[in-house]
């Protein structure tokens, strides 16, 4: 007798489940459990990183991510207007900006405002505001191709109702067509957000004082702690997911509300 084929979809995900029971057994039986927990979930180890890994890491990783974020979603709103704008000389400077920072590594800018601008120029920003230009500067390339694909996705219509009804081009802009491109962009925005997070480890090739850590340089500095191994970095790692896990369930939950909106 023929096997149906949402049978064999059945047992085929049996097989694989079986298949990822017996591994998760194997790598069990097989790890090293005393040296796992010595070197990377040490529990003295731990409890040193406790509290100041909240108190100045985290909160300093949320600070700088934050700053970089206001800055970029500004300079992203501007730079996704002028990309959309018919003013041409407008639309080249956009253009060229984002090209720019998006094919520049972030450690690249981050070395040009922590040294090369203040060197060139003879200016000095504290760590925050160089953090801020930099995370921000670059963030807002990335914004700013979102945010345009938002706008261009609201429908024509609404500006020209806006319009009709006497708005300025700006108002009908400012009341009607960003706050609907700003729903739809939501998700990505939401996902912008984490790489920020993560992007704000490389506030380290700045140097800065223990009160100015961020979480992978509080993890970094952690290694060289008697017998710590790699748990200072496992710490880190797990206050990173404190921040990103909620980020991704909200960008989640945005984009299940869009797709809901779609479909009405």
């Amino acid at each position: 007798m023929a096997i149906s084929l949402r049978k064999k979809q059945q047992y085929s995900r049996w097989v694989q489940y079986a298949l990822l029971i017996v591994l998760a057994l194997v790598l069990i039986v097989v790890a090293d459990w005393p040296t796992l927990i010595q070197q990377v979930f040490n529990p003295t180890i731990i409890a040193d990183q406790f509290p100041e890994v909240l108190t100045v890491a985290l909160k300093n990783t949320i600070i700088y991510t934050l700053l970089g974020f206001a800055l970029g979603l500004t300079l992203g709103i501007l730079l996704a207007l002028m990309k959309i704008s018919s003013v041409a000389p407008y639309r080249w400077l956009s253009t060229l900006y984002i090209e720019l920072f998006r094919g520049l590594p972030a450690l690249v800018v981050f070395l040009a405002f922590g040294y090369g601008i203040p060197l060139a120029f003879q200016v000095r920003f504290n760590s925050y505001v160089t953090v801020m230009l930099a995370l921000g500067m670059v963030s807002a390339a990335y914004i700013a191709e979102v945010l345009r694909a938002g706008l261009q996705a609201v429908p024509k219509g609404q500006y020209e109702a806006a319009r009709t009804l006497g708005m300025s081009h700006t108002r009908a802009m400012v009341t009607i067509i960003i706050p609907q491109a700003f729903r739809i962009v939501l998700p990505p925005l939401t996902n912008e957000v984490i790489l920020l997070t993560k992007d704000s480890s490389l506030v380290y090739l700045l140097g800065m004082t223990v009160s100015q850590y961020e979480l992978a340089k509080f993890g970094r500095e952690g290694l060289s702690a008697a017998e710590a191994g790699l748990t200072p970095l496992v710490v880190a790692g797990f206050c990173y997911l404190i921040i990103t896990i909620p980020l991704g369930l909200l960008a989640r939950y945005f984009e299940n509300k869009t797709k809901a909106r779609s479909r009405k």
